[in-house]
């Protein structure tokens, strides 16, 4: 069965040009709200400026009215793992929030595509193995991107993530909640994982795009979904990370959609090729 009989978007690079457009917005968004959040302001507030700076980058929210989604960013706070509901929660020294963000912008032809990516910011003092839960899990991360080559297959990235969160330490991984293939739409056939064994799924070719999002906690992997339908926090009440980014593979090695930089300074440092322009 080919890709494209299993639902799975192949773009041209055109259309990457685009995703990279809308990642660029995305990356842009979650570094000015990485430098806005601070104690004593609500989820809400982060919402607001995230809407205005992608609507006034020529983009649009990815997540709002996404299935009856009321926020432009999910702020997911200690315990809850992602999913939250942008609102009125007051933020405290010593929180820590999950931001994910998605864009949209149009192309020539008004089709739009998108960018999806998430950090974990601390505001002020956090205990060290709260700080160690995010290093981990934006490792894991990039472990996941950089285990990628085309040809390879999507659980090549499944392993590197899970491999490297259990090499850290006692954490808990989930699995009911996975990245995914985007393109077009935010959410598209592969899933992709954060656990498995490598050589497993759909093979990695030019012009599928894939969104890579660890989410890890202190304790277990086991969740519930709170009764807005939405939020989900760890079933054990400790505190979760996660962190997103959205990539490709090229002729000339990886590149990160949704980073700034492509990606490069990280995927350098594990002595990855990178493939950006």
């Amino acid at each position: 069965m080919s890709l494209l009989d299993r639902g799975i978007q192949i773009k041209t690079p055109e259309q990457i040009a685009g995703m990279r457009r809308a990642g660029l917005v995305v990356g842009e968004t979650l570094e000015l709200l990485r430098s806005s959040v601070r104690a004593g302001m609500t989820t809400g507030e982060l919402d607001a400026i995230a809407e205005d700076n992608i609507r006034s980058s020529g983009a649009t929210p990815s997540f709002k009215g996404y299935h009856g989604f009321p926020g432009s960013i999910c702020a997911s706070v200690n315990d809850e793992v992602v999913h939250g509901i942008p609102g009125g929660r007051t933020l405290a020294d010593g929180d820590l929030v999950s931001i994910d963000c998605g864009a949209i912008v149009p192309d020539d032809s008004g089709r739009g595509w998108h960018g999806d990516a998430a950090v974990t910011v601390a505001i002020g003092e956090v205990p060290a193995e709260v700080t160690e839960l995010m290093r981990v899990t934006e490792e894991a991360m990039w472990r996941g991107i950089g285990a990628a080559r085309l040809g390879g297959r999507v659980t090549d990235i499944s392993h590197a993530v899970e491999s490297h969160v259990r090499s850290q330490g006692a954490y808990g991984i989930l699995e009911d909640y996975v990245g995914h293939g985007i393109g077009s739409e935010m959410h598209q056939p592969p899933n992709v994982p954060n656990v498995g064994r490598p050589g497993r799924g759909p093979k990695l070719v030019r012009g599928l795009a894939l969104a890579v999002e660890p989410m890890v906690t202190l304790g277990g992997k086991d969740t519930v979904v709170l009764d807005d339908d939405w939020t989900v926090i760890t079933a054990d009440g400790t505190w979760a990370a996660h962190f997103e980014h959205t990539f490709t593979l090229t002729p000339t090695g990886t590149w990160v959609l949704t980073a700034l930089d492509g990606g490069e300074s990280a995927l350098t440092a594990l002595g990855v090729p990178f493939g950006g322009s």
